[in-house]
């Protein structure tokens, strides 16, 4: 017996100078983490969640700095840098307007604005400007003409879910996290899905959301993180709001399968609500630049 408690007391200093400490398991020589804690939430506490931030965020004013995945059509404007800053602005219901730098010069690389009827484009270094309909956009056979200011404009100003429509809720779980998943549904004899949000468990904020068109086509997988609290206009101070969306993602990913990209988005900063005059969404034509109308031109066709 005195032997059997040498051997427990000697396992037992083992244990506490290998660093092992609570939230992590051993097993043999493998040390596997934890998942979080996950929380709890019903259907309609989650829908109000979502619904408190895409009613809540008027205006956006922001400064990110975009990483265009290598291949993507982004990197076919952008691909002499790493990373380009940006100034965005966005207002509902469908205003936008992105100026992108060249690190260190501070060169113009594109300016792209969008009301959600016309998109514009313009590319100084290609001295093109590039004008088309939102709603009757195709893919072009040249990279810079398949940039669309309103993908970003979705990732960032979400649609309210409506009371009339048809959302449920499913847990999924793997090897990472745990998420609550809202389904959004339309038709009524063709049922099909037409937005997924999905909850990180451990803080119940949305982390993923997925768009599709007909027949299940994946229009768009955005991924949030690095949830903070937003900044504050320069000279004001944020009157906290129990009816305001106090914090942001400052990590997205913004990633379109059938237009072809990917795109990294860090917010470093950004400003809720603060009041933007319609001009500074204006984009005219430079001038010296060619004006290209997208998908007009018959070699932008699809057969």
């Amino acid at each position: 017996m005195r032997r059997v408690k040498t051997w427990l007391l000697l396992l037992t200093l083992a244990a506490f100078s290998c660093g092992c400490h609570p939230g992590r398991v051993v097993t043999g020589h493998t040390v596997v983490a934890q998942k979080p804690v996950a929380k709890d939430a019903t259907r309609e506490e989650l829908l109000e969640a979502y619904n408190l931030i895409a009613r809540n965020i008027r205006t956006l004013n922001a400064a990110v700095v975009l990483k265009p995945t290598a291949g993507s059509k982004y990197s076919g404007v952008i691909d002499e840098y790493h990373e380009v800053k940006a100034f965005l602005l966005a207002a509902r219901p469908a205003q936008i307007r992105v100026i992108g730098q060249a690190p260190v010069i501070g060169t113009t690389v594109f300016d792209m604005a969008s009301d959600g009827e016309t998109f514009r484009v313009s590319i100084p270094s290609k001295k093109k400007f590039l004008v088309g309909e939102v709603a009757g956009e195709r893919v072009s056979s040249k990279p810079i003409e398949n940039l669309r200011p309103q993908h970003l404009l979705d990732a960032l100003l979400w649609p309210e879910i409506r009371k009339e429509e048809a959302v449920t809720l499913r847990e999924f779980n793997d090897e990472n996290a745990r998420y609550y998943v809202l389904t959004v549904l339309r038709g009524s004899r063709q049922i099909e899905v037409l937005r997924e949000i999905w909850f990180d468990r451990s803080d119940l904020q949305v982390a993923r959301m997925l768009a599709f068109g007909p027949k299940g086509v994946l229009l768009s997988d955005v991924r949030l993180g690095d949830w903070q609290p937003t900044d504050a206009a320069s000279g004001q101070t944020p009157a906290p709001s129990p009816t305001a969306a106090a914090s942001f993602p400052r990590a997205i990913r913004i990633e379109r399968p059938h237009d072809d990209y990917k795109l990294d988005l860090q917010v470093t900063k950004v400003i809720m609500n603060e009041e933007i005059p319609a001009e500074r969404f204006k984009l005219e034509q430079p001038a010296g630049a060619e004006l290209v109308h997208v998908g007009e031109a018959s070699e932008n066709k699809q057969p």
